[in-house]
């Protein structure tokens, strides 16, 4: 059966998510993608390139109150689903539950644990072993409701970005659990469990404060910081006043051979840094608003000591 779906999503996981759900046969009745940008968002470009009907908000709720000409505007859609791919903006439960067969959510973690909406970073950060994807159905809590699909796990390597996890191991991963949760929910067989709360983990969103590297740390897990806030926010450290992100983080065998935070010189095109019980070192560097860089060119010379 083929299910009439309001699609909620950006970038190339919502586009890719929008073509899988029509090649399976389901009607897209409307397009929901963040207001243009700079760049282009391919969501927004796939569904205009396919004349379906783009809607663009900012937000849909004004002083904690559902907005009510959206809610009309989206029960005129007369969705039977509502499909949320990796949105960022927070939906009135007025929208959420009113398609005959509710709404389902996308989550790049296998709920119960990492629930939030950075469970890229923190898998990384907090040195998880193994990730996954869940699709569940969204109740008032933050991904709290009943699950509905699992994939996984697959392994998080000791050189995984956040960028890699996602792209390499969770991005097709997450299109076929999509695809597999619509299907269950068209053919009758869809089955629901609720979520296990002693499993549960919950981590804010990673913001500049949090990005920050601290040095009394150790080596291992100022590498795991790097890594889980690349590409975003990148983690940071200052040298003087100047902040200087780090990229392509990577722990080193070795003695420290400094201080924390001091730059040790370059080895293959890498920075290396002095960090407690052991060495880093990046592949791009970012000194304040320039652009990324290699390590190589960045102009950070041996001496200089990050803080």
């Amino acid at each position: 059966m083929a299910l009439r779906i309001a699609l909620f999503g950006q970038a190339p996981f919502g586009r890719d998510t929008l073509v899988r759900l029509l090649e399976a046969g389901h009607e897209i009745v409307g397009v929901y993608a963040p207001p243009a940008g700079a760049r282009p968002d391919p969501l927004a470009a796939e569904a205009e390139e396919r004349g379906l009907p783009l809607l663009r908000h900012r937000r849909f709720r004004r002083k904690g109150e559902a907005i009510p000409e959206l809610v009309a505007e989206h029960r005129a859609l007369g969705a039977d689903l509502n499909l949320l791919a990796f949105v960022t903006a927070i939906l009135p439960e007025e929208i959420v539950d009113a398609p005959p067969r509710g709404s389902l959510c996308f989550h790049p973690s296998l709920l119960p644990r990492f629930r939030g909406g950075n469970a890229l970073a923190w898998q990384i950060m907090l040195g998880e072993k193994e990730a996954g994807v869940t699709v569940f159905r969204p109740d008032a809590g933050v991904d709290t409701g009943p699950i509905l699909v699992q994939k996984g796990p697959v392994p998080i390597a000791d050189t995984d970005t956040a960028a890699s996890l996602y792209f390499d191991k969770l991005y097709a991963l997450g299109l076929d659990a999509i695809e597999e949760a619509v299907a269950a929910l068209a053919d009758g067989s869809a089955v629901f469990r609720d979520q296990d709360e002693s499993q549960a983990t919950h981590q804010g969103l990673v913001d500049e404060d949090t990005a920050r590297l601290d040095w009394s740390r150790d080596a291992a897990e100022l590498d795991r910081w790097i890594r889980g806030c690349d590409p975003q926010p990148g983690a940071w450290a200052l040298r003087g006043s100047e902040r200087v992100r780090l990229y392509g983080g990577r722990l080193e065998s070795g003695d420290p051979g400094g201080a924390p935070g001091e730059v040790l010189g370059l080895e293959a095109g890498r920075l290396l840094l002095a960090a407690r019980g052991g060495r880093l070192s990046v592949g791009r560097v970012r000194l304040g608003d320039a652009p990324k860089r290699a390590a190589a060119e960045c102009g950070l010379a041996p001496g200089d000591r990050l803080a």
